[in-house]
């Protein structure tokens, strides 16, 4: 089986023989998967009138466990966004009904994000539904691939993610 990625690679080494494309062939194939899922994903959760990022902060609230409720800079950390990107997205999910600021307990200074009952209801029915979406798009990859995939996955980002 061959795809876009071999025929690129031909191309350079047919043009720069001199050269080692072996990098091409992850790298090109990571870069053009990262499109298409960010393409699957942005379709997927448009369906419950969501964006990717939404997702991911009813992700990030919901898996916190009671009372579902983080601050804005935990968000920050694991989404990987600046300050106002947070504060953007928080507001278009407190305009919505799907989050609200709350006063953190024992300290009136700060303020939590928290999941709404819509929110947390949303959230919970979201997940079943996008684990069988995220099924149907690794349908190509057997099974017993998977494993071996996510730790070479998983090998490269730790090289090159710190967090």
């Amino acid at each position: 089986m061959t795809d876009a990625i071999d025929a690129l690679m031909a191309e350079w080494q047919r043009e720069r023989p001199d050269l080692d494309f072996w990098p091409v062939g992850v790298v090109g194939r990571v870069a053009r998967l990262a499109r298409i899922l960010d393409r699957e994903f942005r379709e997927f959760f448009a369906e419950y009138e969501l964006e990717k990022g939404e997702w991911d902060v009813l992700a990030v609230l919901r898996r916190s466990g009671e009372p579902y409720a983080v601050t804005a800079g935990t968000l920050l950390k694991s989404e990987l966004l600046t300050s106002g990107a947070v504060t953007n997205r928080v507001d278009r999910m407190a305009a919505k009904g799907l989050v609200e600021r709350v006063p953190a307990p024992g300290d009136r200074r700060a303020v939590l994000v928290q999941l709404t009952d819509k929110g947390r209801e949303l959230a919970d029915r979201l997940i079943g539904l996008h684990l069988a979406n995220e099924q149907r798009l690794l349908r190509h990859l057997p099974r017993a691939e998977h494993d071996r995939l996510a730790d070479a996955l998983r090998t490269i980002l730790a090289g090159l993610d710190p967090s």
